[in-house]
C-alpha cells in the first residue's frame, strides 16, 4: 500500500470551528446580513433599519426591524392576510398583493408612535450613551411624506423636505430569495417606496426592464401593480379552456370577480390602505369555546378523599363476597 496523506488529522479537528446555527440550517446569509446590520461608527447607536420581505405559500410578510445584541427588534409589520379588510380577498401572494402589503407597511410605519409603547424606551435604552429625547417623539411623517398616490410604475424616490425631518430610510432585506428581474419581492419594495419610505434601489429589477436597451417600460410595471397580468391570463384561459379557468379561478368566480374588475379592486384597496392603515385585531367570540384537555383535570382534596373512600368500600365488598 502506497503512502496516503492524512488530511483531517488531530490538529484539523482541534481547530475545527462549527458554523453558526442558522448557517447550518441554511436560513441566514450572514455575508449579506453583516452588510445590512453593521452601522457606521460615527453614527454611534443609531439603528440601521431594514425592510424585511418574506414569502410563504399563502402569505407575504413585510417588517421594519433593526438589530441589537440580544436580537432583532421589530418596529412594525404588515401581512397580506390583512388585505381582505381592504377589499382584496383573493390572490394574496401575487405581485399586486406584494405591492399592497409594502404600501400598508409604509403607511403604518409613518404613523408609528414610539410613545404608545411604554416598554419601548426601556427595551432599547440599555446604555447611557443613547439617551436621546427625540426617541420619544412620534414619527408622524404620514402627512409630510405621502409618497406617490397615483402609481405609474415609473421610477420614484422619496426626497427629504428641506427644513423638516428626513424621510424614514430602510434597506431592503430579501433573505435567501433570488433577486431576478420581475420578482415579487420588488413589488413589496415598490409599494413601500410609493408609500413614503426611502428605500435605496434602482429600476433594473422591476417588471418591464429591458437589459439590452437599459430602459424601464413603466406601462408593463404599472400593469403588474394593478394585477393586469393576472387579468390577461384569466381572459386567455377563459377563451382556451373554460374548465381549467373554472378550476384555477374558482375563488374569483365564487366572489363574482371578473378580469375587468381586477384593476378597480386594487385601486380601491390602495385608497382604503391610505385612509386607514392601522392594524385592527380580529374580535372573536370566545364565550362558547370548548377547551381541549390532553390530561386529567386536577382533583380537589375533597374529591380525592371521596375517591379513596369509594375504593375502600369496593375493596371491602369484594373481600366479603370472597368469604361467602
Amino acid at each position: 500500500m502506497g503512502f496516503v496523506k492524512v488530511v483531517k488529522n488531530k490538529a484539523y479537528f482541534k481547530r475545527f470551528q462549527v458554523k453558526l446555527k442558522r448557517r447550518r440550517e441554511g436560513k441566514t446569509d450572514y455575508r449579506a446580513r453583516r452588510r445590512l446590520v453593521v452601522q457606521a461608527k460615527n453614527k454611534y447607536n443609531t439603528p440601521k433599519y431594514r425592510m424585511i420581505v418574506r414569502f410563504s405559500n399563502k402569505d407575504i410578510t413585510c417588517q421594519i426591524a433593526y438589530a441589537r445584541i440580544e436580537g432583532d427588534v421589530i418596529m412594525c409589520a404588515a401581512y397580506s392576510h390583512e388585505l381582505p379588510r381592504y377589499g382584496v380577498k383573493v390572490g394574496l401572494t401575487n405581485y399586486a398583493a406584494a405591492y399592497l402589503t409594502g404600501l400598508l407597511l409604509a403607511r403604518r410605519v409613518e404613523r408609528l408612535s414610539f410613545s404608545t409603547d411604554p416598554t419601548f424606551y426601556r427595551r432599547i435604552c440599555f446604555s447611557l450613551f443613547i439617551f436621546f429625547p427625540q426617541l420619544l417623539k412620534k414619527l408622524n411623517l404620514d402627512k409630510l411624506y405621502v409618497g406617490q398616490e397615483e402609481p405609474t410604475g415609473d421610477e420614484y424616490s422619496v426626497e427629504d423636505v428641506e427644513g423638516k425631518p428626513g424621510a424614514f430610510r430602510a434597506h431592503l432585506d430579501v433573505g435567501l430569495s433570488r433577486t431576478t428581474t420581475g420578482a415579487k419581492i420588488f413589488g413589496a419594495m415598490k409599494g413601500a417606496v410609493d408609500g413614503g419610505i426611502d428605500v435605496p434601489h434602482s429600476v433594473t429589477r422591476f417588471p418591464g426592464y429591458d437589459a439590452e436597451s437599459k430602459q424601464l417600460n413603466a406601462d408593463v410595471h404599472r400593469s403588474h401593480i394593478f394585477g393586469q397580468h393576472v387579468a390577461a391570463y384569466m381572459r386567455k384561459l377563459l377563451d382556451e379552456d373554460e374548465d381549467a379557468y373554472k378550476r384555477q379561478f374558482s375563488r374569483f368566480i365564487k366572489l363574482g370577480i371578473t378580469a375587468d374588475d381586477v384593476e378597480d379592486m386594487y385601486k380601491k384597496a390602495q385608497a382604503a390602505i391610505r385612509e386607514s392603515p392601522e392594524h385592527k385585531p380580529i374580535e372573536k367570540d370566545r364565550s362558547n369555546v370548548v377547551k381541549k384537555r390532553w390530561n386529567l383535570a386536577k382533583m380537589t382534596l375533597g374529591e380525592r378523599k371521596e375517591k379513596i373512600a369509594k375504593q375502600k368500600e369496593e375493596f371491602l365488598k369484594t373481600l366479603e363476597s370472597g368469604k361467602d
